[in-house]
């Protein structure tokens, strides 16, 4: 019904954006997936709005509310932490002064995404959960996506770990992770390309991929997911060329402790001068609570700055300092060859993920991806631990180029394949990187997990057909050597006898396959077993993977 109601929602769009809703069709398949066709770019992305909002408008309304800063109008307490964290990093400022960096044809796009969530909101006003969010802008939209970046760049555990609330999550034991295959005709007994896109996000919420299909008259079609609050493709393919994601662990973040000037709490020595914090204050307005709570917010010459009872520390986030990442996206997604995709990641704006990309021109590609800081090179630095905030000589200010990053094109070996490990383990042994050759100060992984061992294991020498192609795909097959930092496998070792109270549960995993299938009980007691030693291990250096 409400497909039909849409083309009639004509409201006042037409002059302001160039974008007429008759114009646009949304088509769905048997699995209820969108399928979006308009003349333009920008009317499509007002399509893939209105559907989108069609099947989760709450959670697009909270997305809404982060660019304006408003979560606690909504959320509450937690929002409101959210909101505060936004105003720290001043992402709202640094759209300001970017935005006319954006190129005019992006920013129609982003315009008639806008409209396109504006006008479904005022055609259905009783869906409006949270009354703050609407109507908003694109410079508000584009706040929102450069807030969700940080976050999944760290800035969610960077933070909490400077607070002392917690310490920063362990990449192993995130439950959560992808994997990504590209093979091409030295590869496949077919001689055609492979790619397989596996990305592990969970069903529902925030970072749940939303599949869609999005057509234009302009060049424009890409079938694939995104994010909710995504007006394009994240990963996914169009008629010639395709690509997959998965999260990479390099180190995005740096964490400075500021040297304070015992008579002046608001001072900082930098290059052996008192220099003044900026002072300011975030109005924070908070479900519940009539008055809007004002909270200082500090800045240093390294960025967003917080004091704590350990001490004053600053935040120096790449992904917060470049807004363009969107539009990378979005030139990654017009791409028709591997000369136009790779021009697309050369404006360096998208500042993580893995990328592996394969064609119908038998082009193979992988690399580790990243906004990465020309750091200095002293070896007396800890980059992935506090660097001292006192001197220009940790003060980055510029940015490493796409060819500097781990990249490979055709390998001999005809695959490539990231499962969230090493890129220096992403194919072959006799083609992998040289991990000497590249700057230790990026921090990239230097480990094989469980499901990058599964795989040697299962990519040989032999030629893959389709077939054995999506057997490796759906492998749960733990591999003969378990990547566990901490002998985890050990258990399997244990006398059952020595411990009559669980001697059952000892055998029963002892007769485990180490295949992750739902009805194995070994494999419940597995998980059960690491989940606690997860919780135990906190804090540790453990490089582990589920």
């Amino acid at each position: 019904m409400k497909n039909f109601l849409f083309a009639f929602v004509l409201i006042s769009l037409q002059s302001a954006a160039q974008i007429n809703p008759a114009n646009i069709t949304i088509a769905r398949d048997s699995f209820g997936v969108p399928h979006i066709f308009a003349p333009t770019d920008p009317e499509v992305a007002y399509g893939i709005a209105w559907a989108h909002a069609e099947d989760d408008f709450e959670t697009l309304q909270l997305v809404v509310l982060s660019g304006k800063a408003k979560l606690g109008t909504g959320l509450g307490k937690k929002g409101a932490e959210g909101d505060y964290v936004i105003k720290l990093l001043r992402i709202r400022q640094t759209v300001e002064e970017q935005w006319n960096t954006l190129s005019p044809d992006f920013i129609a796009l982003i315009r008639g995404y806008v409209a396109g969530l504006n006008a479904y909101a005022k055609a259905y006003p009783k869906e409006v959960k949270y009354k703050q969010a609407f109507p908003f802008d694109e410079k508000d939209y584009l706040t929102a996506v450069v807030f969700s970046i940080s976050l999944f760049c760290g800035v969610d555990n960077a933070l909490p770990q400077i607070l002392g609330e917690k310490v920063a999550t362990i990449p192993g034991f995130n439950p959560q992770g992808s994997n990504a295959f590209a093979m091409n005709s030295v590869k496949t007994t077919t001689g055609e390309s492979f790619l397989a896109i596996n990305a592990h996000q969970p069903n529902e919420g925030p970072v749940a991929f939303y599949e869609a299909h999005l057509q234009s008259e302009q060049g424009w079609n890409m079938l694939g997911g995104l994010f909710p609050g995504g007006c394009l493709i994240f990963h996914g393919t169009n008629e010639n060329i395709g690509w997959a994601h998965t999260v990479n662990y390099q180190d995005k973040i740096d964490i400075y402790q500021l040297e304070m000037n015992p008579a002046n709490k608001n001072q900082y020595r930098f290059d052996g001068q008192w220099v003044n914090l900026e002072v300011n204050k975030a109005k924070l307005k908070v479900k519940g609570i009539p008055i809007t709570i004002g909270k200082k917010i500090y800045w240093s010459k390294y960025g967003a700055t917080v004091k704590t009872k350990k001490g004053v520390f600053s935040l120096r986030v790449p992904a917060t300092m470049d807004i363009k990442a969107l539009e990378q996206w979005y030139r990654m997604n017009k791409a028709q060859n591997f000369t136009a995709f790779y021009k697309a990641l050369s404006m360096t704006s998208l500042p993580m993920f893995n990328i592996l990309y394969a064609d119908r021109y038998d082009t193979i590609f992988y690399i580790s991806n990243g906004k990465m800081p020309r750091r200095n090179p002293d070896t007396t630095y800890k980059w992935k631990s506090t660097i001292p905030g006192n001197t220009s000589a940790t003060l980055w200010t510029e940015f490493k180029t796409i060819e500097e990053l781990p990249q490979y094109i055709n390998p001999q070996s005809g695959y490539l394949f990231n499962t969230n490990h090493s890129p220096f383990l992403a194919t072959d042994v006799k083609y992998n990187l040289d991990m000497r050759k590249f700057d230790r100060t990026d921090g990239y992984e230097t480990y094989h997990n469980n499901r990058s061992q599964r795989v040697t294991e299962l990519i040989n020498g032999d030629k893959v057909d389709y077939p054995t192609f999506k057997r490796i795909k759906f492998d749960q097959q733990l591999p003969k050597e378990l990547k566990y930092i901490y002998g985890i496998d050990s258990m399997l070792n244990l006398n059952a006898n020595e411990y009559p109270a669980i001697q059952e549960m000892v055998t029963i995993f002892q007769a485990w396959d180490r295949k992750s299938t739902v009805t194995s009980k070994g494999a419940a007691i597995f998980l059960l077993t690491y989940y606690y030693l997860a919780d135990r291990l906190k804090g540790s250096t453990c490089q582990a993977d589920h």
